[in-house]
């Protein structure tokens, strides 16, 4: 789709690493004539492959900014509206939809954003194979895939493991927020976050112990049509400790 280096390959990690069960599925839909652009013009000075095999210092990338780990953005305009929100805050934001990576980068370059950069690739092995420890200011989990389906659930991104494997990669203080307008995985996420010992809920007041939702988290369109089918929306906010 792409020349190489000017655009996000279609498997950066390649052979290098073991085929973990993943909870993400990699979709190169169409892409626009602008995301493309976008794409070929950025790419290079903005995008990230997670490939594995080299280790990235965040605060380097930002030009010493604290930065915010966002595991899947869609379409890219939440993020880009958070990151235009907090100029003071580097957003390191990993998808594997290239419409979407090209849209946020359209995005970015129309605001004039110089702290968003976009990563390609595997959310687990950036955090395994890439960070350094206590490198991040916070991680972003809005609107991950639920697979309701019980033979699914294996699939779901929030589990011990990756918890941990966060937890590892944050600094003490940082917070890692998580959404979901999906009732059944918003307990499993909670579950699953409470019996962490690396982390305590930051919101432990809010409404059946979840978050209150909070304002400087856009709502997304994808967010907009949950509610419009009588979702509810749970935040989670727990705070490594």
């Amino acid at each position: 789709m792409f020349p190489p280096g000017a655009g996000p390959a279609a498997d950066p990690a390649g052979d290098r690493h073991e085929r973990t069960i993943r909870s993400f599925q990699p979709r190169r839909s169409r892409v626009t004539h602008a995301q493309r652009e976008a794409l070929l013009r950025w790419w290079p000075h903005r995008g990230l492959e997670i490939d594995g095999g080299s280790r990235i210092d965040p605060a380097e990338l930002f030009g010493g900014l604290p930065v915010v780990l966002e595991i899947g953005f869609g379409m890219g305009e939440a993020t880009a509206e958070m990151a235009a929100a907090d100029p003071g805050t580097g957003i390191l934001a990993v998808d594997v939809h290239t419409p979407g990576q090209g849209n946020l980068l359209r995005l970015a370059e129309e605001a004039a954003l110089t702290n968003v950069r976009v990563a390609n690739g595997d959310a687990m092995i950036l955090l395994r194979e890439m960070l350094p420890p206590a490198a991040l200011a916070g991680v972003r989990v809005f609107f991950p895939d639920p697979w309701p389906k019980k033979r699914h659930h294996k699939r779901r991104l929030i589990q011990p493991e990756f918890v941990e494997l966060a937890a590892s990669r944050m600094a003490p203080g940082a917070v890692l927020h998580c959404a979901t307008d999906w009732e059944p995985y918003a307990r499993w996420m909670r579950e699953v976050l409470d019996a962490s010992p690396s982390f305590v809920n930051a919101a432990p007041g809010g409404p059946d112990g979840f978050a209150p939702r909070p304002q400087d988290r856009p709502r997304t369109r994808f967010e907009r049509q949950g509610i419009a089918k009588g979702h509810v929306v749970r935040d989670l906010r727990y705070r490594r400790r």
